[in-house]
């Protein structure tokens, strides 16, 4: 049984890195949520997709010093679609089921509106993926979109991914 941790969300620095390349190993690893693999995903690669990708704003749920969990907000795409954010999110497996990604989620959702962004959507939200898919219903999204059998999943096989959005205004 996890224990409830109390924890504070705060801007990613860059020597948080190395727990938040860990926590997303082991998210590749588990192979039920992301698209990516850890062969194309290595240091460098993870480096960029968290901090250093046009307009990424990083942020972690920290517990007593250590990274908890970590969203990431960004253009969903560039120029006349960039008023529309995307946004990333992994979550230690030692402190799911906290209200981690719930307070990750809104604070995303909140940078977003304070940037300036119209709606954020999510492109790939696996739906084998039951908790994040309940979890982003709950905070107003609306699936748009199924990509049928769209992810290979680690021990579900092939299974449908969903397009998520909500508007932010």
């Amino acid at each position: 049984m996890t224990r409830k941790s109390a924890f504070t969300i705060r801007k990613a620095r860059l020597e948080d890195f190395e727990e938040i390349y860990d926590i997303f190993r082991e998210i590749l690893e588990e192979g039920a949520t992301y698209s990516y693999t850890l062969e194309e995903m290595t240091p460098d690669r993870s480096l960029a997709y968290w901090f250093s990708a046009p307009g990424t704003h990083c942020y972690v749920a920290d517990v007593k010093g250590k990274v908890a969990g970590v969203a990431a907000v960004r253009p969903n795409r560039t120029g006349r679609a960039g008023h529309v954010a995307n946004a990333s999110f992994i979550v230690h497996s030692g402190y799911r089921k906290q209200g981690i990604a719930r307070a990750l989620g809104k604070h995303a959702l909140r940078k977003a509106g304070k940037f300036g962004y119209k709606a954020m959507q999510f492109n790939f939200v696996v739906s084998a993926n039951k908790v994040a898919v309940d979890l982003w219903k709950s905070l107003e999204f609306r699936v748009v979109g199924t990509l049928p059998k769209g992810f290979r999943h680690a021990t579900k096989g092939l299974v449908d991914v969903y397009i998520m959005h909500r508007f932010l205004t």
